[in-house]
């Protein structure tokens, strides 16, 4: 009877702590953004294999948003065509600049990337910075438009473990290339307010749907954009995340870290 009243207790214990405290602080972290709470979070390929994660989120019009990655430097990406494949090909074959090569397409609620970016790193387009984004909402809760992306790092030219075709390997640090990209707008002065929201979730082991591997804590960085392209002189405002979720992500650096990532 002692051992029945202790599990009792103790069962009624964890019920409260998860539906007084956890629950609650998960809901916070929603909050700022609560039309998001239903939409996947992670993108597909043509074939509908799950693709890149969402990892970067911005807050603002479309035309904000050019602004923005117009003035942080990055180059919109050239439309797949034969011509466009040729450069990209020739660009990686021979070592040659080419600063808007085109992207892979990735589709989120079945629609292909609405805005595609890169920001190259040496003279090819073997390794680049890229994001791809999509619009989401058209009204969030600042009453702007909402934009969620993927932000990753093409490390190098190699082949698809599903399909056998050549692509980039991204690096498996996607919370690294979320940092970069964040970091590059907000140098820039095109962020007022900065915050998380809940991604897919803390992965250790992920593959995109080229078969690279991936690890994130899983949460999005959301970027409010300043209107107009009016430059911000003074640093972002940070929002703080629910304690809940501050010791997740404190909890995860040190698995990161213990995995030498």
């Amino acid at each position: 009877m002692r051992r029945l009243v202790v599990g009792a207790a103790i069962v009624i214990a964890f019920y409260l702590l998860l539906a007084y405290v956890a629950l609650p602080a998960v809901w916070a972290h929603y909050e700022r953004q609560p039309d998001l709470a239903n939409h996947p979070m992670v993108t597909k390929t043509a074939r509908g294999i799950p693709g890149d994660p969402l990892n970067v989120g911005l807050v603002g019009a479309r035309e904000d948003v050019i602004r923005a990655m117009h003035a942080s430097g990055w180059y919109p990406a050239d439309p797949i065509t034969l011509r466009s494949s040729i450069d990209i090909i020739g660009s990686v074959m021979l070592d040659r600049p080419y600063d808007k090569a085109p992207v892979s397409p990735l589709f989120y609620e079945g629609r292909r990337e609405d805005l595609a970016y890169e920001m190259p790193v040496g003279s090819s387009a073997k390794q680049r910075h890229h994001v791809r984004l999509w619009k989401v909402l058209e009204t969030g809760a600042e009453q702007r438009p909402v934009w969620l992306g993927s932000a990753t790092f093409d490390q190098r030219v190699g082949f698809s473990e599903y399909t056998g075709q050549v692509t980039h390997d991204i690096a498996p640090d996607i919370d690294a290339e979320r940092d970069y990209f964040s970091n590059s707008l907000t140098r820039a002065g095109m962020v007022e307010v900065i915050y998380q929201v809940s991604g897919v979730g803390p992965t250790l082991n992920g593959r995109n749907g080229e078969g690279s591997r991936y690890y994130t804590d899983g949460e999005i960085r959301m970027l409010t954009l300043v209107h107009g392209g009016q430059r911000r002189s003074e640093p972002p405002r940070m929002l703080a995340s629910p304690p809940l979720i501050q010791a997740k992500d404190s909890a995860w650096q040190g698995v990161k870290n213990a995995l030498g990532g």
